[in-house]
């Protein structure tokens, strides 16, 4: 008999304790890691990179919102993510499905609600808010960039997001096990497939899409 494995990475106790209830009669056999932080996410994943589903809270410790379902993503295809947050509004939903989210659960739903969401995405659907079904992006330049984000290999992906963290090429060099070079070579095809000049050009790029007002 399969195991469930779901990773569930929230900040607060409590809320992970309610996911807990509700994801934990979703089969006969469900095994709960919890995350407190992106970092601990993080490596709950590389841990189990056969888990089923993470629910990621997207206002944690060690994450600046979107960009931690980014660079997941990037990192770990292969793995299921539905987000899970009180910031519900239609754009926040949209911009976490366009960045490759299965799901997207508001913090307001009640267990049950929670509990189809999950099962919805296990089952290879994809979830958002009854009545808030995502609307489709109207802003041109913005379709472009999710397409030309869309380009990026999943190293260059990462490399971007490090980018936006502000950290050195030889920082992500060292974070990423390669070397300096390599990092410049992913510098270089990141600026080409964004058509920007800079990476500080590219950075700003990277925050019209991730960086948005949320709420834990």
């Amino acid at each position: 008999m399969h195991t469930l494995n779901i990773i569930i990475a929230d900040d607060h106790p409590l809320f992970r304790g309610a996911l807990k209830q509700a994801v934990g009669s979703l089969a006969a056999d469900v095994s709960i890691l919890e995350a407190g932080d992106f970092d601990e996410a993080r490596r709950a994943v590389l841990d189990n990179p056969d888990a089923d589903l993470m629910l990621l809270d997207l206002a944690m410790p060690g994450v600046s919102g979107l960009s931690g379902l980014m660079s997941l993503r990037a990192e770990f295809a292969g793995v299921p993510i539905v987000i899970v947050s009180a910031s519900d509004d239609p754009a926040t939903i949209r911009r976490s499905l366009e960045l490759g989210a299965s799901g997207f659960i508001s913090k307001s739903s009640g267990l049950d609600e929670i509990r189809q969401g999950v099962h919805a995405v296990l089952e290879g659907d994809i979830w958002a808010p009854e009545g808030q079904v995502p609307v489709v992006e109207e802003d041109p330049s913005t379709s472009e960039l999710l397409e030309r984000l869309r380009t990026l290999t999943p190293q260059q992906s990462r490399v971007l997001t490090m980018l936006g963290e502000g950290l050195l090429n030889k920082q992500i060099a060292y974070a990423l096990g390669v070397s300096e070079a390599t990092i410049k070579a992913h510098v270089s095809a990141i600026l080409l497939k964004l058509n920007v000049d800079s990476r500080t050009q590219a950075v700003i790029k990277l925050s019209k899409i991730i960086n948005m007002p949320l709420v834990a």
